[in-house]
């Protein structure tokens, strides 16, 4: 039977009223075909998925087209051409190929995005969590994903249409249109608070006790009343009760509750951000006993039964330098077949931390631990994280293994999970491994032969691994992650970015493949997990930023290509524009989110992925940890879909929350750094343009700053937003983004926790496409009377400051 005519009865199967969205092997199934017809069968399904005919969907499920009628349309497959078929095999393909359209699954084009806008200004009135933007007055609302359809884009609250709320507080919000491609809302009821504790500073103003709030982004401080008898001096931290919540009318009320101390002590600085973002260091009495009870019984010189003894493999880690918690190891080895032999090897943290216990209530509670700059909060006590988990160097220890055999190309064959009992046998940090394969003879007498091999074959077969990737079009979506160096005493001495070098390449090559690797097989088996999800991008967004790219003098063309942002990310790399045209890469996307539902990772191009390989510091991790071992002692494995998704949101917005408690620590401590050494001079590139001033990034210390309007050359400024430029009409005042400039640091304001930079003199000019000849532009080119501009003296530019405003 050929292709042709199995097509014809996908078809009649397909459009028949009863159908149900099929995998292609449930097709080949119920159409009663031969074993042998299965390649047929998925040649016909590619071909009439090139012909519209059909659509693939999630989880590689069957769809009639969008567009469809209760009749399949007449087209002719004659001319389809199809060359290898689709990647379907008896594992199930670890990704699929990119098809001509990336998004669909999801419609994102305007007219959708246009009528879910109509539909909600006419629509009753939306709830949904207002986030404030960082240090301004406007905020998000983002709305709830309508299954099937594009998720909207936040919907912008500006200043005036706040109500007052505050950030995390839950909103009732009116929707409305404001042109082709915006939306616009507006608050018209704060239905619950997000918080009534804050951190603050103390300040006596006037004599009136005030304190200004952490993160609150208010234009004033808040009321506290009467302090006599309290051990209160100004510029102290605090924390406060609000009683009276703040808002354009007045200035709010509140009680404090405790005082941490001087706004000068770096241990205040992490017990303030500690508070701000709700991180609770210390663990319940009851989940510390239950730690130590496993403590006692863990003997492990026995291998429990069931287990694969691996002991005698040889076996590694690589970590950072002052790591202790060691979630994972690898061991690799060529078989007789000449085929690679990759076994990751995952911290067991399941047998420590059972199920409705204790420890797992708090567990799930954290949701992630939190890594700051001069401590750790962890997900679990440290008697498991650091100890009985932690996969430390000559011990025996507990793992799920993921064993996966690639062919010398590069291709999985196979895979499968396990339980066993590991040794690792050399500990190694990033810097370690980047000097062996920077040169590698001196490492010969240092290390066994055994691990000396180990490294060197590793480093062949993930180099191998991430070219593949790439050519499938995996998208690099990261920010240089910036390390806080701090002296004994916990003060700090400066920051570095930390680079990811080759070291931390093959590692993430193993833990992206054993990830892929466990959802694949869950997925196979139909089986509901929390998977790691990252929605495709809006093409709204998309079409944004290729605006902001060219304008860059970047030659992009459509950056709904993956392959083209690959190109773009390729083209910046190692100049001066690197860092804002990766953040505006990372701000046209998505987050990634965890969820049960299926969705494709957009950035790693992958159907089938989750977090399996972090359980010590991630939960959704020990979630799929449980799910595997279910299946290993032949259990039932299948979890509540509305559960999964409902930890899925806790631990996203946990992991969020880690995240900007990290940032934000890190900036109060390199801002305390920096206040020491106002007035001088830092070399920085212009990462942001606004009407307002400059965005600089400083590069001797990784920190954002402000050079305000008024501090730069005395000129009427015009700002540009196509070009990202702010140009005077005197010559050499044209400012854009890439620009590398000398700043003096000007002012560090602690209690708004802003950094102010002085221009010095540009140095270097970016290469942006150039503005229009001054001849050319047409007179509504040219600033007009109010416009943003620098005037001498203060009182003059305050008075450019309200024209600007309005």
């Amino acid at each position: 039977m050929n292709s042709e005519t199995i097509a014809q009865q996908i078809l009649k199967y397909v459009f028949a009223p009863e159908y149900r969205p099929a995998k292609p092997k449930a097709i080949h199934k119920a159409l009663k075909l031969e074993d042998e017809a299965y390649p047929d069968l998925r040649r016909a399904i590619k071909r009439l998925v090139r012909a519209g005919q059909i659509q693939f969907g999630a989880n590689h499920l069957v769809f009639r087209p969008s567009r469809s009628a209760s009749t399949p349309p007449a087209k002719d497959l004659k001319d389809s051409h199809d060359d290898e078929g689709l990647t379907l095999s008896e594992y199930e393909p670890l990704d699929e190929p990119e098809s001509a359209v990336e998004f669909d699954s999801i419609d994102t084009s305007k007219a959708n995005l246009a009528k879910r806008r109509k539909r909600l200004s006419v629509s009753q009135d939306t709830i949904g969590i207002f986030r404030i933007a960082p240090n301004r007055q406007f905020g998000f609302v983002k709305l709830p994903r309508i299954a099937g359809e594009a998720a909207l884009d936040e919907v912008f609250i500006p200043p005036r249409d706040t109500k007052g709320a505050m950030d995390g507080d839950t909103v009732r919000i009116r929707v409305a249109p404001n042109g082709p491609d915006k939306t616009e809302g507006k608050v018209i009821e704060i239905v619950s608070r997000g918080r009534r504790e804050f951190t603050g500073t103390f300040q006596m103003i006037e004599n009136q006790a005030m304190v200004w709030l952490d993160g609150a982004n208010l234009s004033h401080p808040v009321n506290i009343g009467d302090v006599r008898g309290l051990p209160v001096n100004n510029n102290d931290k605090i924390i406060v009760e609000l009683v009276r919540y703040p808002d354009f009318f007045q200035p709010g009320e509140a009680v404090i509750l405790r005082v941490l101390g001087s706004n000068s002590n770096p241990a205040v600085d992490t017990l303030a951000v500690m508070h701000q973002f709700n991180l609770v260091e210390e663990f319940p009495a009851v989940a510390i006993e239950a730690a130590r009870q496993q403590a006692d019984v863990f003997n492990e010189d026995v291998i429990p039964e069931g287990r694969t003894d691996l002991t005698s493999v040889p076996t590694l880690t690589i970590d950072p330098i002052d790591a202790r918690d060691f979630d994972d190891a690898i061991s690799l080895s060529k078989n007789e077949k000449g085929n690679w032999e990759l076994q990751v090897h995952i911290a067991d943290v399941s047998f420590f931390v059972p199920a409705g216990s204790a420890l797992d209530i708090e567990a799930q509670r954290r949701a992630t631990s939190v890594y700051l700059p001069d401590r750790v909060i962890p997900m679990i006590p440290e008697s498991i994280s650091n100890h009985l988990a932690s996969l430390q160097p000559n011990k025996n220890r507990l793992a799920k293994t993921v064993f996966m055999e690639y062919t010398p190309d590069g291709m999985i064959i196979h895979t499968r999970v396990f339980n066993s009992v590991i040794r690792n046998q050399h500990r190694f940090n990033y810097e370690q491994i980047d000097q062996f394969l920077g040169d590698r003879e001196p490492w010969k007498e240092k290390l066994k032969p055994e691990i000396f091999q180990l490294v060197a074959d590793m480093h062949v077969l993930a180099m191998q691994l991430r070219r593949l990737r790439n050519e499938k079009g995996a998208l690099e979506l990261t920010l240089p992650e910036v390390k806080i160096d701090l002296d004994k005493l916990g003060k700090v001495k400066g920051a570095h970015l930390v680079h990811h070098t080759e070291s931390h390449q093959m590692i993430e090559e193993f833990m992206l493949a054993a990830n892929q690797a466990v959802a694949t097989w869950l997925d196979g088996l139909e089986l509901p997990f929390l998977r790691r999800a990252h929605a495709p991008p809006n093409r709204l967004k998309l079409r944004q930023l290729n605006g902001f790219v060219r304008a860059l003098g970047i030659d992009a063309d459509n950056l709904e290509s993956r392959f083209e942002i690959q190109r773009v990310v390729n083209a910046v790399r190692n100049k001066p524009t690197e860092f804002a045209v990766n953040y505006a890469i990372l701000k046209s996307m998505s987050k990634a989110v965890y969820q049960s539902e299926f969705e494709r990772h957009y950035a790693l191009n992958m159907s089938h992925y989750c977090h399996f390989t972090s359980p010590i510091r991630r939960y959704p991790d020990l979630v799929v940890h449980r799910i595997v071992n279910k299946l290993i002692h032949n259990q039932p494995a299948r979890e509540n879909d509305q559960i999964l998704e409902r930890l899925g949101e806790h631990c996203s917005a946990m992991e969020q929350n880690a995240e900007a408690a990290e940032r934000e620590l890190i900036r109060v401590k390199l801002l305390h750094f920096l206040s020491k050494k106002q007035g001088e001079l830092m070399s920085g590139v212009v990462a942001g343009v606004k009407s307002d001033g400059l965005t600089v990034r400083a590069i001797e210390v990784p920190i954002d700053g402000m050079i305000p309007l008024s501090l730069l050359p005395k000129d009427r400024y015009r700002f540009d937003r196509d070009t990202h430029t702010l140009e005077g009409f005197r010559t050499g005042n044209r400012f854009r983004l890439g620009d590398e400039i000398i700043v003096r640091i000007d002012k560090v304001d602690m209690i708004r926790r802003r950094l102010q930079f002085q221009l010095e003199k540009v140095t270097h000019r970016s290469d942006a496409i150039p503005l229009k000849p001054r001849s050319d532009r047409s007179k509504t080119d040219r600033p007009k009377r109010g416009s943003p501009r620098n005037q001498e003296g203060p009182k003059s530019h305050s008075k450019n400051k309200k024209r600007r405003r309005s």
